[in-house]
């Protein structure tokens, strides 16, 4: 049975941005102006006239109804939830749904305002600390602004990916994406330098020289090459980008716009339409990709995970970067499964024995509590420090998809996708997590009644009811 599609909030949201009163977005889709109220305060699903309606009217890509960022924010709710101060408060999932589906700005003021008591808390644990500084405020940490300001655009930024597109794309007879951008840096005064030095980039705007390390993996000094030309370049196109998504100090200001120049960079690097080809015709082989592009497995990794231009769409790819300790230091799901916003990955994912097994691809198929099963694929992608005796950057990459997608990918070759034993129960965090059996639990479930016998000890110290 095909499942109702409710898209209220997305379809009132297209008709603001479109700047059209009910009236006149009713007349446009066909419909009549109490069916389109109903529509858009969720009391009726979005029918399939009006999804035809959307495609050909505005040319919408009609994806966007049920991708938008319910399942996003149901996760980061349900993990909020999980907090103990409001365990005896918490509410079903199910009405944890309807507020992301009907009031979407209520549910992220309310994780705007547990952001800001966790920040609190954590102040006032180190109190000592705190007291007499000037800065001794609640507000957000800028890199969780940041995190999120990417999270909710889907990791996607339109107008930078199509101007890095631009860029990269074939004008003369040179090709080479590094030559190319030696070329713009050179056309404005500016000379590349390669030199002895542990710092990646280092750019004197005074005396106009761009001096890289040597000691830096090629595709890396190529991707900060294009980082510098997108500073440089794109200096307006990326304040604009910033000045719509407000941020709330300067120091997220700031390293948004780092963040900017990276997608650039990537972007430009492996060009959105190109690279989605390559990407078909190779089945998604990371090394295949890699060789083609000139880039690291982990930059592959990544751009996999971008590709979600409106009406030109990849396949939708979670993607997290973990260090030694479990720590998500990046992370982005295109995907049904959302990440923790706090704390570690779940240990039962094979990101974590990555690191037993430097070099090597890892297959998992994996079923999350909600019944959706994945394809995973790990690999470690720790950095050396270029010289002996500097310190090695450990970390490891986790790319991952539905499934159904299984065909399309090289790494799902002679698995047993028909079996479901095949498929290890894996979680997103222990609090929110419903597994009442998982030998790796850490703490108990949200909304789950424990017994304790004193008399027995089994796996975990309690029972869950």
């Amino acid at each position: 049975m095909a499942q109702k599609l409710y898209a209220g909030a997305k379809l009132r949201e297209t008709r603001q941005r479109l700047g059209l009163t009910q009236k006149d977005f009713a007349a446009k889709l066909g419909v009549s102006l109490p069916y389109l109220n109903q529509m858009e305060n969720n009391n009726r699903p979005v029918s399939t006239s009006v999804v035809l309606s959307l495609a050909q009217e505005f040319g919408f890509d009609v994806t966007e109804l049920s991708t938008g960022d319910s399942e996003r924010l149901v996760s980061d709710m349900r993990e909020a939830m999980a907090d103990p101060v409001l365990a005896e408060v918490a509410p079903p999932l199910a009405d944890l749904r309807l507020t992301a589906s009907n009031a979407p700005a209520l549910a992220r003021a309310f994780l705007e305002l547990h952001r800001a008591y966790r920040q609190t808390h954590e102040r006032l644990a180190s109190l000592d600390e705190a007291l007499g500084r000037d800065d001794a405020r609640s507000q957000t940490s800028p890199w969780d602004e940041v995190r999120d300001f990417f999270h909710y655009c889907d990791n996607y930024i339109d107008a930078v990916d199509r101007a890095a597109e631009r860029f990269a794309s074939p004008t003369g007879p040179e090709h080479n994406i590094r030559v190319r951008a030696v070329t713009a840096l050179g056309a404005r005064g500016i000379t590349v330098d390669f030199a002895e030095t542990p710092v990646l980039r280092r750019f004197d705007a005074e005396a106009g020289v761009l001096t890289l390390s040597h000691r830096a993996a090629p595709e890396t000094q190529t991707f900060q090459l294009l980082l510098q030309v997108a500073l440089l370049e794109q200096d307006k196109l990326l304040e604009a980008t910033l000045d719509l998504a407000r941020f709330q100090s300067s120091e997220s200001r700031a390293i948004a716009k780092i963040g900017l120049a990276n997608y650039f960079a990537g972007a430009a690097l492996m060009p959105y339409t190109a690279f989605l080809h390559a990407a078909q015709e190779v089945r998604h082989d990371l090394e295949l990709l890699a060789t083609r592009f000139g880039a690291s497995i982990e930059q592959v990794a990544h751009r996999l995970s971008t590709m979600q231009r409106p009406g030109a769409k990849g396949i939708p790819f979670f993607f997290v970067r973990v260090d030694q300790a479990g720590t998500i230091t990046k992370r982005h799901s295109a995907t049904r499964l959302q990440f923790a916003r706090f704390g570690g990955a779940c240990p039962l994912w094979n990101v974590h024995r990555a690191f037993e097994t430097p070099g090597r691809f890892l297959r998992q198929l994996a079923e999350t509590p909600d019944g959706v099963r994945y394809i995973n694929l790990a690999r470690d992608v720790s950095k050396s420090g270029g010289s002996f005796g500097a310190p090695v950057r450990r970390f490891a990459i986790a790319l991952g998809c539905e499934v159904a997608h299984a065909p399309a990918l090289v790494y799902a070759d002679d698995l047993d996708l028909g079996k479901p034993k095949a498929f290890e129960p894996i979680g997103i965090s222990c609090r929110i997590c419903e597994r009442v059996h998982c030998h790796q639990r850490s703490v108990p479930p949200l909304e789950r009644r424990l017994t304790i016998d004193v008399n027995t000890r089994d796996v975990l110290p309690y029972d869950v009811g």
